[in-house]
């Protein structure tokens, strides 16, 4: 079937950034997940909706639907509504933090994101332990 049937958990990544995608998916498969991506929320939904992933990692900005409507159509969907979300996004004002939160993120993250940090957000959010081998 997929690489997940013998892969960590499936992270969806949806960013209209080539080389945001790129890194994201260089550190997490590094870390022992299955990637996945979409450069725009309509995609993401559309591949989430096919193949419900276990994390979603969401841009603010994005052309024809941003990461606030994407989460909000993806909570509003019962088979997605509990799969965790990261949204990442250059905006770091406190405002930002809480409509995202609002949308439906689980955890905001300020670009450009540490390895570190976005490794140790997609395990807390998918129940991987934390000091996985090769951990940064």
């Amino acid at each position: 079937m997929s690489a997940n049937d013998t892969g960590g958990p499936r992270v969806l990544v949806v960013d209209d950034a080539v080389t945001v995608r790129a890194f994201s998916r260089r550190v997490l498969e590094g870390a022992g997940f299955v990637v996945d991506e979409a450069v725009n929320g309509i995609e993401g939904l559309e591949r989430a909706m096919a193949v419900p992933p276990d994390l979603v990692i969401v841009d603010v900005n994005m052309r024809k639907m941003d990461g606030y409507t994407m989460l909000r159509v993806l909570r509003r969907d019962p088979a997605l509504r509990d799969v965790p979300a990261i949204m990442i996004s250059t905006e770091s004002k406190d405002s930002d933090r809480e409509q995202a939160l609002l949308a439906g993120a689980n955890w905001y993250i300020v670009k450009p994101p540490r390895p570190e940090v976005l490794v140790e957000a997609a395990r807390l959010l998918t129940g991987q332990p934390l000091s996985a081998e090769g951990a940064p």
